[in-house]
């Protein structure tokens, strides 16, 4: 049996931010599901034994600020990368105290892999190789 691959769930609005950001994700080694809002990972969160989250600061819908802080993604002991491309502070800030990691876009190369790896470790999970 193969070994199990971590999974990250990649949260973004934008179809083409999700697609390019979980071909990065799988190449690297993890599992990737993307979902196109909060509330839609929010709705299997509890089935997707995701390692982590990867979220856009804006949604349409719930902001990825607000799930970063929603009981069920604490409960879950959840790191949430968030990233944004707003030069805001007022979102900044706050992104940066909540978020186990904060980008922003656009993200460098290697960085968001560098986070992932930082928050959870390599794609593999512990114990099996």
């Amino acid at each position: 049996m193969p070994p199990k691959r971590k999974l990250v769930a990649v949260i973004d609005d934008d179809d083409s931010v999700r697609k390019a950001l979980g071909r990065q994700i799988s190449a690297a080694g993890y599992r990737c599901h993307p979902f196109a809002s909060a509330e839609e990972f929010l709705a299997v969160a509890a089935i997707t034994a995701a390692a982590c989250i990867v979220c856009d600061v804006h949604l349409d819908g719930m902001t990825g600020l607000e799930l970063a802080v929603h009981p069920t993604i604490t409960e879950m002991k959840l790191p949430v990368v968030l990233i944004s491309g707003s030069d805001d502070p007022l979102i900044e800030a706050p992104a940066r105290d909540i978020a186990a990691i904060f980008l922003r876009k656009p993200i460098a190369p290697g960085k968001l892999l560098e986070a992932i790896v930082d928050t959870v470790g390599p794609p593999i999970a512990d114990g099996e190789d």
